[in-house]
């Protein structure tokens, strides 16, 4: 074995940090307890480093320091730097998390047999699917009546939750809460406390803990003297950082650990007070004076730093208006708290402070990719140094939309919302959730079909969908099948890998889209079978991630400096977020379906992995909610979304089950809205305070009075801002849209439009030499300047092959000679491109109506309207409507179309020769073979020949103007003449048809129906209904599908957005021309 060695220039020693005089008088404070008040910016990290240096220093052995904090962010920068400070390594840990430090106590007061199996702490989210399945699972009978109905629902999940994290913050146990529950009389509260009760021995018995309860735990094992005199023993000295983010159980821990005079050093800000709804009271740091007294019982010493490094004048003054003087500590003496509202900038900084409103919420959001491109080119601050701030999770999705269209690198914290709510995360749940219905014999949703085929798992266009769905809806429909949807016959060939293998045939345009299909497809099928075999969740993840190419484009995507690049390195993050939860469900229950391991993911509310914090994708603008930004802070920020009725958020904040009320001695009262207003304000402190350099306020204001409105905390900013010396305020202008993007996009976009609208040849000339410059840069931002990627550069296309073989025998039906005359673009995208949307409960009408009539006609069923109503029962409950009270209602009328049937039927006095009769007769029209075929609902006879009838049950009747010549009741007649009914009739002349609307009674014969007839072929003048077919002939022979608008044809089409006509189908170029 060789042992190599790389020798390197040794470290420099560690710089001491130059400290001001407040900073200095907290590092040499001679001991007892501390209160230092330290605003953004205040540098109390350095102090708290050099606290510890100095009693290093003064004798104090490392391990004697115990410093404590509230992210494991935080904890690891204090660790990191404090071992750089004291220039080694320390065998204790010097800096945790208050939960860091409740479990190592927990765990070292274990008994030997507790200590062999080693604690799991609960992550919220996977406390959350516990708490759900134990509701569901659970005794409904302990719960109030009213309660019940919720005991499954993610709601009364949430609230139990916090119900037991807020009783044990005010460190109460189930028993604290049942007596409760009795002396107030709530019924709710003695449920929970029950509850409460199964939950702890539930997770004891699992050796599981979660967050509240570890701190509960180390709490109660305080209470013991003799272990608290020997952890005081341990520890001569506790730091405290973030101090106004204690909840009262944490405030108990520190009186155990330090509540008798010793040193105690606690920083915090009571203006950064943002956490009430975990726990958190603001009154902690305001009492913590009286709370941790000297030995001698006075007051504990307090310094306030009142400078800030972060910022300049500007940005101070500006964050200073947003608490000075309202109340935002509540009724407390303020004097102790004064000096930092408004902090004293260290140096010249320079800085800017903007408020801009705008019209609609699609115009802030393009508006703030703009500052921030504007900030990355004019002032050439990295994507990494700048952040969008915004109060709520909801308002996230909208602004990581805008910023990734408008090409700004943008990455969201991992902790800020649900696994399940990550885009990667949520393909890989939609394709664990095909292969398990497919495990278990299931149908596949169709939507999850569409969802996985058009994913980044198989990555088909929207082209190649239709084109694969076309192909399937031709082969269903040659099976003599009724037409499908596509989506669902998508869904069965995804099933079904070998049907997706017929179309893949080597030399079909289908080939390559279809073997992706087909690999996907095979891939599922793979997954379901390790989950027949009892394959864990995580091996059947792994098989259909490792399985397709999206891993390794994603790999090569994060590696790489694109516009994807921080999108691709998320993903990858979330994705081993999802991969660590299955192990983790695999190693806490050691048998896990994987269809309840994917429940439990749906279950999951509360943002992912909050056991740790990943770090944030770099070179990428982050987006985050204000709570999420504290203790963070970057060259510029936009704090955007600031409305009225969201920020401040001053909601009814009461719970079903009134956890705000809970309290150690009995009942106390409700936050009430200015208590909520003060902490919603001091929330928009913190997201402001988190800039150096440059703040922008952003909200919508609509200009209506029912629209978005600005928050009062917009207003006051603007106020301060822009308020001159009289007193005066300028009104605010809200901007709309911008004119185009600060991007490469953008640019390109303006370069084009300026070469299409200006008159001078030289500008002209200058923007296509830098079009084209554009264009041979290598990269997907410089794609719009090439011109074969413009619309309409491109030569109008013909297929070298023909619809219809110049010999080959065209075959038209009545209804599509109707639709060619009607429109020939709409009996194409219909008869051709097969793009209808399938069946509706109207045809689904229709048909059983026409089936009742044909029945009478054949004198298989009795000519009464009761009888056949009763019929129509029976098969009604078969159609699908999408609500029941359509459904009845369309049952009357099918009835009343019946009763209307029945008395023509017997009225009309011709004889019937067939119903539903099906023909097919040969003609030539300009030397083509041409077929007409269809189906006569009925044929009758009388001494003129055959009529023949179309029974009709659409809700609107034909034009009378129309009646003359209506192509179908026409082509019906045509057809009779060429020989259509010679085995009913021999020799029979065509004498006539018509239309029977049966869901229109006449006007004095409310149970006869609208009769429209049409009269027979006049022997010496043309037949309008040849003309018709010739027209519809060559249509097809040329080709020639030309959008044909009238009102009739385009009041219900449903290809609008596919018509040249239509505006919302009109081509780029020359607007409705085709």
């Amino acid at each position: 074995m060789t042992i190599e060695y790389e020798l390197g220039a040794p470290q420099a020693a560690p710089s001491v940090p130059r400290l001001d005089v407040e900073q200095r008088s907290v590092v040499e404070h001679p001991g007892g307890p501390l209160l230092v008040l330290a605003g953004p910016g205040a540098g109390k990290t350095s102090t708290l480093v050099e606290v510890v240096a100095d009693r290093v220093d003064r004798g104090y052995a490392p391990e004697e320091i115990l410093v404590l904090t509230f992210s494991r962010k935080a904890a690891d920068e204090l660790k990191s730097r404090i071992g750089r400070r004291l220039d080694r390594t320390t065998a204790t840990t010097p800096a945790m998390t208050f939960h860091s430090f409740c479990y190592a106590l927990v765990r070292q007061l274990q008994t030997e047999s507790e200590f062999s199996r080693p604690l799991q702490l609960l992550s919220a989210p996977e406390q959350d699917a516990i708490i759900q399945r134990l509701l569901g699972e659970g005794d409904a009978e302990q719960w109030p009546a009213l309660m019940r109905p919720a005991l499954r629902t993610r709601g009364l999940a949430d609230e139990m939750q916090h119900f037991m994290a807020t009783a044990r913050s005010r460190n109460m146990d189930d028993v604290d809460v049942l007596r409760l529950g009795e002396a107030s009389g709530r019924e709710e509260w003695k449920a929970a406390a029950r509850f409460f009760d199964e939950y702890t021995g539930v997770a004891a018995l699992q050796n599981t803990i979660d967050y509240s309860d570890l701190v509960f735990q180390a709490v109660q094992l305080l209470r013991d003297p003799a272990h608290r005199e020997r952890l005081r023993q341990t520890y001569r000295l506790v730091v405290v950082d973030e101090y106004q983010d204690t909840d009262p159980l944490q405030v108990e821990l520190l009186q155990a650990l330090a509540g008798d005079g010793r040193d105690l050093v606690v920083v915090g800000d009571p203006y950064q007070s943002i956490y009430g709804f975990r726990g958190a009271d603001v009154r902690g740091i305001l009492d913590f004076r009286h709370e941790f007294p000297q030995a001698d019982g006075s007051p504990a010493d307090l310094v306030v730093i009142t400078s800030t490094s972060r910022y300049g004048e500007k940005i101070s003054a500006a964050v200073a208006s947003i608490v000075s003087n309202r109340g935002v500590l509540g009724p407390v003496d303020g004097r102790d708290f004064e000096g930092l509202r408004h902090l004293a900038p260290r140096r010249h900084l320079e800085g800017d402070v903007h408020v801009e409103t705008f019209v609609t919420p699609t115009a802030e959001a393009e508006h703030v990719a703009l500052i921030l491109r504007e900030q990355r080119l004019s002032r050439e601050v990295p994507w990494d140094q700048m952040a969008v701030l915004v109060r709520s999770a909801a308002d996230i999705a909208r602004f990581q939309r805008s910023l990734s269209a408008a090409g700004v690198p943008v990455v969201v914290a991992g902790d800020e919302l649900p696994l399940r709510s990550e885009p990667a995360v949520r393909t890989l749940l939609v394709a664990l959730r095909a292969a398990d219905d497919l495990a278990h014999d299931r149908a596949l949703d169709p939507a999850a079909a569409d969802a996985l085929l058009a994913g980044p798992l198989c990555g088909l266009d929207a082209p190649a969908l239709r084109r694969i769905g076309r192909a399937l809806r031709e082969a269903d429909r040659s099976e003599a099948r009724g037409p499908r949807a596509s989506r669902l016959l998508l869904a069965e060939a995804l099933s079904h890998p070998a049907v997706l293998l017929t179309l893949a045939a080597p030399g079909s345009q289908l080939a390559h889209s279809a073997a992706r299909a087909s690999r996907l497809a095979t891939l599922l099928r793979r997954a379901a079978e390790q989950i027949v075999a009892g394959e864990s969740p995580e091996r059947v993840l792994w098989t259909i991630w490792s399985g397709t190419p999206w891993r390794d484009r994603l790999r090569s995507e994060a590696l790489g400096n694109g516009e994807g690049s921080a999108r691709a390195d998320h993903d990858l993050d979330v994705l081993v977020a999802l991969f660590a939860q299955a192990a983790r469900a695999e190693e806490q229950h050691t048998r896990r379906s994987l269809a309840e391991f994917i429940t439990e993911l749906d279950a999951q509310d509360i943002p992912a992995d909050t056991l740790a914090q990943g770090a944030i994708a770099p070179d990428a603008v982050q987006l985050m909610t204000a709570h999420r930004s504290k203790g963070l802070e970057w060259r510029t920020v936009v704090v955007a979304g600031v409305q009225d009725g969201t920020w401040p958020d001053l909601r009814h904040r009461g719970s079903f089950l009134r956890s705000e009320r809970l309290g150690p001695h009995g009942e106390i009262a409700p936050p009430t809205a200015r208590e909520a207003l003060r902490e919603e304000r001091r929330l928009f402190y913190v997201a402001c305070t988190r800039a150096r350099e440059h703040l922008v306020v952003t909200a919508v204001e609509s200009g209506r009075e029912d629209g978005d409105q600005p928050s009062m905390f917009v207003s006051e900013l603007w106020d301060h801002l822009h308020r001159d010396a009289s007193g005066a305020v300028p009104e605010r202008e809200p901007k709309r849209r911008p004119d185009r993007p600060l991007s490469l996009r953008g640019s390109i976009a303006a370069l084009r439009r300026l070469g299409e609208t200006t008159k001078s040849d030289v500008v002209r000339d200058r923007v296509a030499r830098l079009l084209a410059m554009l264009a041979e840069r290598p990269g997907s931002a410089t794609r719009p300047a090439q011109p074969e990627r413009w619309w309409g550069m491109s030569a109008i296309t013909r297929s070298e092959t023909p619809m219809r073989a110049p010999d080959a025998t065209i075959r038209l039906s009545g209804s599509s000679v109707s639709s060619i005359v009607e429109c020939p673009l709409k009996w194409f995208y219909d008869h051709e491109v097969k793009a209808s949307t399938g069946t509706t409960t109207a045809q689904g009408f229709g048909s059983v109506v026409h089936a009742v009539a044909a029945e009478v006609a054949e004198n298989r069923l009795p000519a009464d309207a009761d009888a056949l109503g009763a019929y129509v029962d029976k098969v009604w409950d078969q159609l699908a409507f999408a609500a029941d009270w359509i459904g009845g209602r369309e049952r009357t009328e099918a009835r009343d179309a019946l009763v209307r049937f029945v008395r023509w039927h017997l009225e009309h006095g011709r004889t019937t020769l067939k119903a539903e009769h099906e023909f097919r007769v040969s003609t030539t029209v300009e030397g083509r073979p041409v077929e007409l075929a269809g189906s006569m609902d009925r044929v009758e006879q009388d001494d003129d020949g055959v009529h023949v009838v179309d029974l009709k049950t659409s809700k609107s009747v034909a034009d009378k103007k129309d009646l003359a010549e209506h192509p179908q009741l026409g082509f019906y007649q045509l057809a009779v003449d060429l020989g259509a009914t010679a085995d009913l009739a021999p020799g029979a002349p065509a004498a006539g048809a018509e239309l029977v609307q049966l869901r229109n009674a006449e006007k004095k014969l409310p149970d006869y129906p609208v009769v429209q007839p049409q009269d027979a072929p006049a022997p010496d003048v043309p037949f309008f209904a040849v003309e018709q077919l010739s027209r519809s002939v060559h249509v097809i022979a040329e080709e020639q599908f030309v959008a044909t608008p009238s009102e009739k044809s385009c009041r219900y089409c449903e290809f609008r957005r596919a018509c040249p006509a239509q505006p919302e189908g009109a081509t780029i170029l020359g607007g409705g021309e085709q």
